[in-house]
């Protein structure tokens, strides 16, 4: 019989496929969208160290209406007159820039101590030795926003025996973790909530029933059950009740005592808008006051002349890196005013959306919106206006306010009437100020009232704004 043997074919076959893709100067503007204030700041200054076509100026300013062209240019023309020549700016740019005011609008920066900062001053205090003061370092390094710390002593024994070297077992971190649960605030450095809340009775000589609450009730007391307390340690509904009274007066997030130092440690908020109300008219300005403006460097456009006239074969690769430092310039410059563009449209559309509240600052006239909504409006993909606003702040007369704030979900009324969430959250927050907290209400119950009041809203959403509110379920809240 004949054998057969396995073999493979390689064809060609020839299809049309449609695919999208960015230019580089769409991804470069996309990029610079999603930058915050802070971090255009940043990226501007990179850009001016790394690329000397680039200079920092006040006098030149940038052709508005002149997009880059990237395809046609050639070595023997000057693409870059218009960014060496003055035109008129938009008025935002030229308010936010050129503004006398200016400089009574920056916000700067704090130099109040971190949170890490605070308990190493406390720490050098103390007489350790040099393998205490590193586990003491890594320890502080280690707790959470509320203080804690919450890895396991072996886990730690790991990580510095892994990372710094450190041959220690878990009984010489508790002793360290000990001097630091001895720092201020009291309750600092706990495992957990129990053993934090021990410390600060501890701190405050509370030896009797509230100690016994917390050592030997702490279940029965999270969960509120006062009458099954006073059962298991054989004293009076009296005694509980004001034991109850002195361990509420405790912080259960003794971190946080230091937490407005860690965020003004690390900066303060800078808004990326500013508005400004005279009246009924409302004034948007891009903070961009430490942004430095920028131009194309006319020496360097100079020089690229000069290199393009020179016959040398060798001066002609210079002038090839020198366009490329041009073209990169007049990029970055393109992009950062079509930055400005698109936040300045997106922030005027979200003003016009949201009018009501910038004018009283009442929560409950924000208008259901969308990205969607922001997208139709300006005409720019929803991506870009997710781009513009994720990360954003805008500093009103109501204080500063993330951009997200302004996208609430609607709830729509028996009459199809769409209102805010925020209206919602105002109703819920009332009727549970107003309850009887022997027999607070139920979702269940905060739903029909709703119902009763024409909103249409199930269950499982009135539990869900109940949470967005930080108000705990009906059994916790009973007193």
């Amino acid at each position: 019989m004949p054998e057969f043997k396995n073999s493979q074919i390689q064809t060609q076959a020839q299809s049309q496929v449609q695919v999208q893709s960015l230019s580089p100067q769409q991804v470069l503007e996309a990029k610079l969208l999603e930058l915050s204030t802070i971090e255009i700041e940043d990226r501007v200054r990179a850009e001016l160290d790394d690329n000397p076509a680039l200079e920092e100026g006040f006098e030149d300013t940038i052709h508005e209406n002149d997009e880059p062209d990237y395809g046609d240019e050639t070595l023997e023309t000057n693409p870059h007159d218009d960014f060496l020549s003055e035109d008129d700016e938009p008025d935002f740019y030229t308010d936010s820039r050129k503004s006398p005011a200016r400089e009574m609008l920056e916000i700067p920066y704090s130099e109040s101590e971190s949170f890490y900062d605070i308990l190493n001053e406390q720490l050098a205090e103390r007489e350790l030795t040099d393998i205490q003061k590193k586990i003491a370092a890594y320890l502080i390094g280690s707790l959470n926003n509320d203080g804690f710390l919450d890895k396991s002593l072996q886990s730690i024994s790991d990580d510095l025996a892994f990372y710094q070297y450190l041959d220690v077992n878990t009984e010489q971190i508790l002793e360290v973790l000990q001097i630091i649960q001895d720092f201020e605030p009291a309750g600092i450095g706990a495992r957990n909530l129990q053993e934090s809340l021990l410390i600060q009775l501890d701190r405050k000589g509370c030896k009797g029933i509230e100690r016994a609450i917390i050592s030997d009730c702490f279940d029965e007391f999270t969960h509120k059950h006062w009458e099954k307390i006073a059962t298991r340690l054989s004293v009076s509904q009296e005694d509980v009740d004001k034991a109850i009274e002195e361990i509420q007066k405790l912080n259960p997030r003794p971190g946080s005592a230091l937490g407005e130092s860690i965020s003004k440690g690390q900066q303060q908020i800078i808004p990326d808008y500013i508005i400004e109300r005279n009246e009924d008219e409302l004034e948007l300005i891009l903070n961009n006051f430490n942004i430095p403006e920028l131009r194309i460097s006319s020496s360097f456009v100079s020089m690229l002349d000069a290199q393009i006239n020179s016959e040398n074969s060798a001066q002609r690769n210079t002038a090839l890196y020198i366009k490329q430092k041009l073209d990169a310039a007049k990029g970055f410059i393109q992009a950062l005013k079509q930055r400005e563009r698109t936040m300045y449209n997106v922030m005027h559309s979200i003003i016009c959306f949201q009018h009501d509240f910038f004018i009283d600052g009442d929560e409950t006239r924000l208008r259901p919106m969308i990205l969607k909504d922001i997208a139709e409006k300006t005409g720019y993909d929803i991506s870009t206006v997710s781009r513009t606003t994720n990360g954003k702040y805008v500093q009103t007369n109501f204080g500063i306010l993330p951009l997200k704030f302004f996208f609430i979900d609607g709830v729509k009324t028996e009459s199809g009437e769409e209102v805010s969430v925020k209206e919602i959250h105002r109703i819920i927050r009332e009727k549970i100020e107003t309850e009887d907290k022997r027999t607070p209400f139920t979702d269940e119950q905060l739903s029909l009232f709703l119902k009763e009041s024409g909103y249409i809203v199930a269950r499982r959403t009135v539990a869900k704004y109940r949470e967005q509110l930080d108000i705990p379920i009906a059994r916790l809240r009973k007193n």
